[in-house]
């Protein structure tokens, strides 16, 4: 007997389908995750009919402390409990159009819903009901796959993944976050079906995107969105990063390789999610602006500025969010050298003001993607670099408890400058404005209103009598 059945929401789903007279059994994630010792809060139960009727029944035994969202056009049901979020179905056999990865439905045993599942590990079965309770159902050998660490379909690949092209991406994204193998035949059918990515949604492509973006190690899973050309077809301005041109001896890394390393590392340090997509971003300008400088080597002059241009239509074309995160990223992409220049150079008060005032709040994220930024194997350079950002982080802490610059605005704003001066709006204020501001981050000026006040009279007077 499986110690989790013996939790109260298992012996009351038990009790209103033995009431009932219906066979349920928990499948899916829920079971796959009880053997892999992962903590789930999502159960699907699955039932040989009236699977809204068990739901309604487990609501009413459970009365307020759960609640019911019925979809009777899907025959699905959600209970809601606690933290728990229970969802109903009945068994049923899909069938799919060449077109489209919707499937047409119809009422099926708990054999065809196990046929129907992505995955071996997906299709095990726990039996709820008292003529099957605590039994196992694996008829795919699940179980054996969970332990050898193995992805494989539970029926023939190319039918698997063509019928619902989503099951790529799925596959690919449980193989980065369980660091299971898929298995060779179903590895060999994504690269064969991958142009069936086309009928998926952007929306859902993106969804497993960011799962395998929020894997333990996520070059993981863009190593097999690369090699099984997947990734070509959803995210082909990361696919540009790949390769290395030489030119009269002299070579510059593979971006693509370099990028999932400082994706990795700094998965290591956060779980934010849109920091990891300033790692993948951070270089993504580097083929538009790569160059062959004669006795030199290739350069990427410009990178992070061209990067942070390009941020938005990546956005857009993967139906991210344009909001306060894109801004995020593209703050994070343009800045990424800054702190590296200031570790190569001596750290000037001026400079350390400057990025202070640009990161403001996202100084420490920003300095995570440039740590996470060293990939030399060199280990006197890496030890070198990390003491160097060491004295940018304390330039950083020691000004920031001084001048008070994060989120820092100059004392007197541009509305103010209008009204001293009685201009209107117009170049000359945002001269004005600009050089205050430059000249409190370089330290001639004071950060209070007096000192910009004196500062702003003495630059009106020289661009009056220009």
């Amino acid at each position: 007997m499986y110690p989790f059945l013996q939790q109260h929401i298992f012996t009351q789903i038990s009790k209103c389908a033995n009431h009932l007279n219906v066979d349920a059994y928990a499948i899916g994630g829920f079971v796959r995750d009880l053997f892999l010792n992962r903590e789930s809060k999502d159960i699907d139960i699955v039932t040989i009919g009236k699977g809204i009727e068990l739901a309604e029944s487990l609501h009413k035994q459970l009365g307020d402390t759960s609640y019911l969202s019925t979809f009777k056009n899907f025959g699905t049901a959600q209970v809601k409990f606690n933290d728990l979020e229970i969802e109903f179905v009945g068994a049923r056999k899909e069938s799919y159009n060449r077109n489209s990865r919707k499937p047409m439905v119809e009422d099926g045993t708990l054999e065809d819903d196990q046929n129907r599942r992505d995955f071996t590990i997906n299709a095990l079965a726990i039996g709820l009901s008292k003529n099957n309770y605590g039994k196992l159902l694996d008829p795919f050998n699940g179980l054996q796959d969970l332990e050898n660490k193995i992805i494989r379909t539970p029926l023939e690949p190319e039918v698997t993944y063509s019928d619902d092209p989503l099951r790529m991406m799925r596959a690919i994204r449980f193989s980065s976050q369980l660091n299971f193998t898929i298995e060779a035949e179903s590895l060999n059918a994504i690269s064969k079906n991958k142009e069936r990515i086309k009928i998926v949604s952007q929306e859902r492509i993106t969804d497993e995107l960011n799962k395998i973006i929020l894997s333990p190690t996520p070059s993981i899973g863009f190593k097999l969105l690369f090699d099984t050309g997947v990734l070509h077809l959803i995210f082909p301005e990361m696919v540009k990063l790949q390769g290395v041109d030489t030119i009269n001896g002299l070579s510059h890394k593979d971006n693509f390789y370099h990028t999932l390393e400082v994706l990795d590392n700094t998965a290591k340090k956060t779980n934010n999610l849109w920091l990891r997509w300033a790692a993948i971003l951070h270089d993504i300008a580097k083929p538009a602006t790569k160059r062959f400088e004669e006795g030199h080597g290739f350069t990427f002059h410009g990178h992070e500025d061209k990067g942070a241009r390009m941020v938005p239509k990546i956005f857009t074309n993967l139906k991210l969010p344009l909001n306060e995160k894109m801004k995020y990223v593209q703050k994070l992409v343009q800045l990424h050298l800054r702190p590296i220049v200031l570790a190569k150079t001596e750290v000037s008060d001026s400079a350390v003001r400057r990025l202070l005032f640009e990161a403001s709040d996202d100084i420490e994220d920003l300095m995570i993607l440039c740590e996470s930024d060293i990939t030399t194997k060199n280990p006197n350079k890496v030890k070198r670099y990390l003491a160097n950002f060491e004295i940018v982080r304390s330039k950083l802490i020691e000004l920031e408890e001084k001048d008070k610059l994060r989120n820092w605005q100059p004392p007197i704003s541009g509305e103010e400058i209008m009204q001293l001066y009685n201009l209107p709006p117009s170049r000359e204020v945002g001269i004005l404005k600009n050089t205050l501001r430059d000249a409190i981050l370089d330290g001639v000026v004071e950060n209070n209103y007096e000192s910009a006040k004196l500062f702003l009279d003495e630059k009106f007077n020289e661009i009056k009598s220009a």
